[in-house]
Order: C-alpha cells, then sequence, then structure tokens
C-alpha cells in the first residue's frame, strides 16, 4: 500500500506513524514544501521516502494535512494526478469551503472530507505522535459523495488507529466546531496576550501563574499559521460564538459590578455540569 502524506506536522506525521504501526507492507511517502520538514521526517523515520506531486499517480491513499487555506486548491491538484482507484482525504478543521470547492470535479468520488478531533498544541515533524487518534473522533462530511470501495478502506484505516466515527454535514460541522474548538484557541490566545500586556515582568508570570493558567493558556502556542486560515474559513461561525461567549463574560462583570454573589455561585453551578461531559469523552473506549 503507498501512502502519500501532503504535509509532514503534527497530524500527518502521526497519521504515517500509525499507519506503519498497524499495516504491514505499507510505504509512505512525504510531500511537503519545507525541505527541512521532510528531512527531518526521513531521519526520524515518519516516512520512507520522500515525494513530489508528479508521483501521486502511484499513490493507493494521499493525507492531506495542511492549512486549510491552501489545502482547497492543492486537493484539487491532487485529484487531478490521482489514479480511480486512489483514496484522497484532508483532515482540516473547516469543511463547507473544501466541499463546495471539490464538488463538480470529476473524481470527487475519490474524496473523503474528514476531520480527526485529535492534536496537541506543537506542530512540525517532532511534534508527531504514535497513537494520537486512538479514543479520539473523526468527522467525516458527505460520505454519500464517496465511492463505497473507498470509503471501506477509509474506515478500516480510522478503525485500526482506534477513531470513533461520526457523521456530519459541512455546514453543520463548522457551526460546532466553531464552538467546541476556534472559540477555546481564540479564548486561550487573548487571556494569554490579556496577561501579556498587564503583567510586564516575565518572572512574575512564570512564578505566579499556576496549572490552571498554563493549562487554560496552553493553546496560544498553537500555530498562527495553521489558525489565521481557520478563523478566515469559518469566520461567521466564529463571530457568532465569539459574540455569544462575550455576552456571557458581560453578564458576569455586571453580576460582580452589582455584588449579586448568589447569582455567580448559582452561574457556576450550573456549569459544573459540563464536567459529567467532559468525564463522559475520557471514559469512551475506541470501538
Amino acid at each position: 500500500m503507498n501512502v502519500f502524506i501532503i504535509g509532514l506536522g503534527l497530524i500527518g506525521g502521526s497519521f504515517a506513524l500509525d499507519i506503519q504501526q498497524e499495516f504491514k507492507d505499507v510505504n509512505i511517502f512525504g510531500i511537503d514544501s519545507n525541505e527541512e520538514h521532510g528531512n527531518l521526517a526521513l531521519e526520524r523515520g515518519i516516512i520512507h521516502q520522500k515525494a513530489t506531486f508528479s508521483e501521486l499517480k502511484n499513490a493507493d491513499i494521499v493525507i492531506i494535512a495542511i492549512p486549510v487555506d491552501i489545502s482547497k486548491n492543492l486537493i484539487i491538484k491532487t485529484l487531478d494526478g490521482i489514479s480511480d482507484n486512489c483514496l484522497v482525504f484532508d483532515v482540516g478543521s473547516t469543511k463547507e469551503l473544501i466541499c463546495d470547492a471539490i464538488k463538480e470535479h470529476p473524481k470527487r468520488r475519490n474524496f473523503l472530507a474528514t476531520h480527526p478531533i485529535a492534536g496537541t498544541e506543537f506542530s512540525g515533524p517532532t511534534a508527531a505522535l504514535t497513537n494520537l487518534f486512538r479514543g479520539k473522533t473523526n468527522i467525516i462530511c458527505e460520505v454519500e459523495k464517496t465511492a463505497f470501495k473507498l470509503q471501506e478502506k477509509a474506515l478500516d484505516i480510522f478503525s485500526k488507529l482506534g477513531m470513533r466515527i461520526r457523521y456530519m454535514d459541512p455546514k453543520s460541522h463548522d457551526k460546532h466546531i466553531a464552538y467546541v474548538s476556534h472559540l477555546s484557541h481564540i479564548s486561550s490566545f487573548m487571556l494569554g496576550k490579556t496577561v501579556l500586556e498587564k503583567e510586564k515582568n516575565e518572572r512574575d508570570i512564570f512564578d505566579m501563574a499556576g496549572s490552571g493558567f498554563a493549562s487554560t493558556v496552553r493553546l496560544a502556542k498553537s500555530s498562527p499559521a495553521m489558525w489565521t486560515p481557520i478563523f478566515e474559513q469559518n469566520k461567521e461561525n466564529v463571530i457568532e460564538s465569539l459574540s455569544e461567549y462575550i455576552h456571557n463574560l458581560q453578564q458576569f462583570k455586571t453580576l460582580l459590578e452589582c455584588n449579586d454573589f448568589p447569582e455567580i455561585y448559582t452561574e457556576m453551578e450550573n456549569t459544573n455540569y459540563i464536567k459529567q461531559i467532559l468525564n463522559g469523552i475520557k471514559e469512551v473506549k475506541p470501538q
């Protein structure tokens, strides 16, 4: 099985490691616009060989793991160069614009729109991890537009890597993911910005910030090159989620100004319900 991975960062590299781990007789080829990334991936055994787009005709599977602003055109370029039996899937955090861009492509049946809900705040080949996807949800959009045999091929990979599958239309995906992923990244970036602007002494931040601050601001270490295009492509949904978040922050501020601490207690107590939801996520085992 010839697997070509375009984009050798955290997600692409982790797919490469896990596929090697779960499948025998697999050849992993890597394509990355950053030559250093390609060399690092080769040195670390993430890929077996560097490749070019002209070689995609030999691919059985192509995984596209690059920022969403360039993936749209690159998916079209990839579909133009593959064989009729090749599966192509992307792993981007937005889906509506990508699905719309390729809806009329002659090889639309070869493409599967996916979004594995997995990752860390780190990037590049050195961030690649084995078993990154085990127990994680993989959202698949417009599955009915992918050839059935290629669906089966994709699901076999996702199953062996330990992923749970959820199906969703692209519009709903982008709306929901704005709340549970994109908003949390914005919140983390802006919390980091607020602290950096107010606490000018770096030593004070280091000495006084506890684990709560560290965990909350962790996502602010994420790559701006990856997240700026995500916010651009999902702008309307992100603005909607931000508006509701800002409203809740303003409401909390008003309660403080009015010394309404019983209501603050009630607000926090009601929100504690999220512990049950998050505990449920941790307890779910991969199928």
